[in-house]
């Protein structure tokens, strides 16, 4: 039965950077094991369709500090402007890379390629096992470690078991950590879309009564879309013709890039908050989708998820050179502590704008354009705006 000093659940962009990161802190002294279930597939891009994240400046930094953004951003579209805008109403706010001093706001970039780079930089690091195609079926925990049986007949066992691997966590579910779900009652349209105006590495977040509509920036001149609609409207928008859709989603974004003119493949999801109601267990710490799946709006996920993942490669590097065990009760609660404020105020953040832009009574819309507009003239009220949207977060 091969031994490691961390196990992780899921090889997507939570438990890769994780690997990664373990492997560049600890100078590779930990042996490392990435369980993931499905292999990128790397002669198959998705072309036009492909789904997109993205990745705010102070993502990019935790991403240089770890080694992992050398080979990304030869793969990255800048994002240079974020024009936030609220329908029909006069509120609306501008941040500008240039008026920061920084080359961009953040960037993005396709989970395709990420996926690519991600894998082939696992199977490089001598002190990585990528377990692939695997899955775990079964999770036994003693005082001192985890046994982790695999789907493949093999078993291994490790200090450290990390849930990543997802919204809807397998490993959380073996284990007993409980989810909470909050139902925000609207649902997300992805698509990619092609405009007659260059989007010029320009993003949009504009607030409709049904909720936001982004637009960001990305390679060949495409733009990822995000549209949140009525859970009743779900099969009417999907159900649409290109033409009618285009027609419709101009009318809700209007006509800052000019005229919509072509779209890709259409899905949808609905939207909840899910969160793990532990961070850690005995042996067991949870991080990235796994911990919590938050709202789109505003672009925080991923860079929650990121600041879970090298907190726990820190606190797990500190731990193995102080304690000599990745997986101690030091370590686990070391996390716990450093996330769960970052993780608490995030999380009210992104609830609470769909709440307050959702909302259709006059106040609300009188108090939130007030507010944008107030912000838009006054840099000391926009300061926090923009640290948020650049990931200059605390963890």
């Amino acid at each position: 039965m091969k031994q490691y000093d961390v196990v992780i659940a899921g090889g997507a962009m939570a438990g890769a950077t994780l690997a990664i990161a373990l492997d560049k802190l600890s100078a590779g002294k930990l042996t490392i094991a990435v369980v993931e279930a499905m292999a990128p597939k790397l002669d198959q891009h998705p072309g036009y369709d492909a789904r997109s994240i993205a990745v705010s400046l102070g993502s990019v930094s935790l991403l240089e500090s770890v080694g992992c953004w050398q080979q990304l951003a030869k793969v990255a579209t800048p994002i240079e402007h974020i024009h936030v805008s609220d329908r029909g109403h006069a509120g609306m706010v501008n941040i500008d890379a240039k008026e920061q001093a920084v080359d961009a706001l953040g960037y993005v970039i396709e989970l395709a390629d990420a996926g690519r780079i991600f894998h082939q930089r696992l199977n490089e690091l001598d002190r990585i096992d990528l377990l692939c195609p695997a899955t775990i079926a079964g999770i036994e925990r003693q005082q001192a470690g985890v046994t982790v049986s695999l789907d493949t007949g093999d078993t291994i066992e490790g200090k450290l078991l990390v849930a990543a691997d997802g919204a809807l966590s397998g490993c959380c579910d073996m284990l007993g950590i409980g989810r909470c779900e909050h139902d925000f009652e609207q649902v997300a349209v992805i698509a990619n879309v092609t405009t007659s105006e260059p989007h010029a590495g320009r993003a949009f977040e504009r607030f409709t009564s049904h909720g936001p509509v982004a637009l960001l920036p990305m390679s060949e001149g495409r733009s990822s879309l995000v549209w949140c609609v009525r859970p009743e409207d779900q099969a009417k928008v999907m159900g649409w013709s290109d033409d009618e859709f285009l027609s419709q989603l101009q009318q809700a974004f209007g006509w800052r890039l000019g005229e919509m003119v072509k779209t890709g493949s259409r899905s949808a999801y609905p939207l909840l908050l899910r969160q793990s109601q532990r961070l850690t267990s005995h042996r067991v710490a949870v991080v990235g989708n796994a911990a919590q799946t938050l709202h789109p709006i505003a672009g925080q996920g991923f860079n929650l998820g990121l600041r879970d993942v090298v907190t726990l490669a820190e606190e797990v590097t500190k731990g193995v050179g102080l304690y000599g065990d990745a997986g101690c009760q030091r370590v686990l609660s070391g996390y716990r502590q450093r996330r769960e404020p970052d993780r608490g105020a995030t999380v009210a953040m992104t609830a609470g704008l769909v709440g307050i832009f959702s909302n259709c009574s006059l106040p609300f819309i009188v108090g939130r354009n007030t507010g944008l507009m107030a912000m838009e003239l006054i840099d000391v009220l926009k300061a926090p705006l923009v640290r948020r949207a650049m990931g200059q977060v605390e963890r």
